[in-house]
């Protein structure tokens, strides 16, 4: 029985009937519930990327946070990530083994070259599309094989981010893939984050699982600002939260 539970998943759960079990159980054993919706750019996070976060406490009402910044204001692929070096195709810099991409095939390479920043497969000529974006059930996959736009925040970044084909993930100017530490600063993460060992590689797939899986940090200190100010309110007593503000402010 913690004073408080709180959890985030795809926002299509709020609809299942494991979720509505799970908030009734909950108000069952007396905490006060409040989920919703959250888009990631009124946090802070430079993705287009919505979340549902659940908070409960058995100490009072509690409530999610709400996004404070306006579209106007929202962080976008040119300030996140515009200041980083240069690489090519398949390089990583020196400095940073984030900062590396996936090679892309000969064929990938001549179609990321055809495609404008917001575009789509078909921009390209017919001999560079894939056999299923010629068929009719594959004509509506347009956000595939493209690139991001500089001046929006970006599409939400999956456990394949640094993959071309598996989405908009291609670099706005670059004729490369994005990196992972381009999908580290998008998710939120600092650019000075460490994912690896000093000296150990940094692999493609179990860094892009890490990565896309995570809660954004920025809504996670968020929702951990909400708590810490919720359990000091209620309680009136600092010291108990100091441990948790410590985390958050971390």
């Amino acid at each position: 029985m913690p004073e408080i539970v709180t959890m985030e998943n795809v926002p299509r759960i709020g609809g299942t009937r494991i979720f509505r079990d799970f908030v009734e159980q909950l108000r069952e054993y007396g905490y006060q519930v409040d989920f919703g919706s959250c888009y990631c750019p009124a946090y802070g996070v430079p993705q287009h990327r919505r979340r549902l976060v659940l908070v409960a406490s058995l100490l009072g009402d509690i409530a999610v946070p709400k996004g404070s910044i306006t579209p106007a204001e929202y962080t976008t692929v040119r300030q996140a990530i515009g200041s980083l070096p240069p690489i090519g195709n398949g390089e990583t810099h020196s400095g940073d083994p984030l900062h590396k991409s996936r090679t892309l095939t000969p064929l990938n390479l001549e179609r990321i070259k055809r495609s404008s920043p917001g575009g789509s497969w078909e921009e390209w000529p017919e001999e560079l599309r894939a056999p299923c974006h010629r068929k009719a059930s594959g004509a509506t996959f347009r956000n595939v094989y493209a690139r991001m736009m500089w001046d929006e925040p970006s599409p939400t970044i999956t456990t394949l981010a640094y993959s071309f084909g598996a989405g908009r993930f291609g670099h706005p100017e670059q004729d490369r893939a994005m990196t992972l530490r381009e999908a580290a600063i998008l998710q939120s993460f600092p650019e000075d984050y460490e994912f690896v060992r000093p000296g150990e590689p940094a692999q493609f797939a179990p860094l892009g699982r890490l990565i896309g899986n995570a809660v954004p940090p920025l809504l996670a200190r968020a929702v951990g600002a909400t708590v810490v100010e919720h359990v000091a309110a209620v309680k009136g007593g600092v010291r108990k939260v100091a441990r948790t503000t410590a985390l958050v402010e971390g």
